[in-house]
Formats: structure tokens, sequence, C-alpha cells
């Protein structure tokens, strides 16, 4: 069975051009058409996105049945975090707190989805949707915390999972953590590679690949950017659109 994953900073549907349109954001996330949506700066309640709840919103306008949201960081009005927007029903939820020390409150969602098939026994995947520090440490350690916690603890070998979002990973400090300690296999760039990830980052003139997908239990068949010309605006990252095989 095949499985589409799309994981978007979406900068509070704040475009480059500084407009609120999550009409924009709805329009890419409909074309790419995925079953599991991952999105990083989701608003809700603050002014500067009309108050709304733009997990709920988009959510609404892209027809996805079942969303969770993790909250993170609370503003003087309203707050914002990571969203996941399923196809598939949403087991459980919990906001894993990544926050390390004083600096600023950083999270991973995790939830249980579970994959309904036309044929066959159901499966459940795990999803750990993240949006980690700006400094090299302060991610360390918040995978370190991430494989601490009990969500993470719990799983089996065979469990299917899938961890992505913005890892603010420039230098892909983080890469052999995943790929050599945890086992887990990188759709967007090499397992072995230490460099050539795809760039995702300004949306406008990419050089940075900040945002990634590891995998684990799952075959990865392809990974890509978005191309859309309304992606270089609609935000400052651009999406990644990963194709898994579950088996």
């Amino acid at each position: 069975m095949r499985l589409r994953v799309l994981t978007y900073n979406i900068h509070r549907a704040i475009g480059v051009d500084r407009r609120f349109r999550p009409d924009r954001i709805a329009d890419i996330l409909y074309h790419h058409d995925a079953d599991l949506i991952l999105l990083q700066e989701v608003d809700d309640g603050v002014p500067r996105s009309q108050r709304l709840d733009l997990a709920k919103k988009l959510a609404q306008m892209v027809d996805y049945s079942h969303y969770a949201v993790g909250h993170n960081v609370r503003l003087r009005t309203g707050r914002y975090g990571n969203a996941t927007l399923s196809r598939f029903p949403i087991q459980r939820e919990r906001n894993i707190d990544l926050t390390i020390g004083k600096r600023k409150r950083r999270g991973c969602q995790h939830t249980t989805v579970k994959i309904e098939k036309r044929a066959g026994h159901p499966r459940i995947i795990e999803v750990f949707n993240l949006h980690l520090g700006l400094t090299p440490k302060e991610r360390t350690q918040q995978i370190g915390r991430l494989v601490k916690s009990g969500e993470f603890r719990s799983l089996t070998p065979e469990r299917p999972c899938i961890i992505a979002g913005d890892f603010n990973d420039w230098r892909s400090m983080l890469h052999p953590i995943f790929t050599q300690i945890l086992d887990f296999h990188c759709a967007t760039q090499g397992d072995e590679d230490l460099d050539g990830a795809l760039r995702t980052f300004p949306s406008f003139s990419p050089t940075g690949g900040l945002d990634r997908l590891y995998c684990r239990g799952l075959r990865i068949v392809q990974a890509r950017r978005c191309r859309l010309r309304a992606s270089r605006v609609a935000s400052d990252h651009l999406p990644v659109i990963v194709d898994l095989e579950l088996h």
C-alpha cells in the first residue's frame, strides 16, 4: 500500500510577501493530495492570522476528516505549534515538550494513525511531527529528549514510524544519529551522505535542507520538494512530499 506524506513549515500562512493567505497553503496541500500532512508554525487565535484556528481551517478547506494540534508557544493573544492532518483515524495524540532550559518553547506532536486498508487488517503508524531549535547543541538535546519519551520508547521494531518536520539542521549533524544509531532511513537525504539534502529554505531560493523525513518499517519510493510557483511565495519554506510503501 502506498502512503503519501507531506511535511511543511507554513510560516503561519504568511508568505514572503507578508500577506496572510491560507488559501495559497490550501491550494498547495490540495494539489499534492497527501494521506498525512505534517505542518509546523500553525497559529490558533493569533491576531496576525485573523484569530483563526489554522489547523481546523486548513483541514476544512482541503477536506481532511482527522487532525490534531500540538501547541508549543503561547503569545499575548493566541498560540501556535504543530498540526497533523490525516485521511485516516487518529487513535491517540500527545504533544511532547522538547524545550531546553530557557530557550524558545519547542515540541513534537505524536499521533498514532490507524491505516485502514480495503483488504486485510488495518495497520498502525506512529507519526512524530517536530520543530527543532536553532543551535546544534539544543537540537541534539531535543532528539535525546524525544528518544527518552514514553511514546518513542514504547515503539516495537516492527511498528512503522515516521519522524518529520522542520529540523533546522543546516549541516546534517543529526543525520548520523537517526541513520546509524536509531536505524532510520532518510527520504530527503542519502543515509550515508552528510550533504545533499533536499533544499527547502528559503522558499524563493533554497539553500538549506531544513525540512526532513526519517522513517523505519516503511520503504521509501520517492521524495521531492514542491515545485509549484505559488510555493515560492506562500511560506518561507517549501513543502516536502514523500511516497512510502507500507508492507
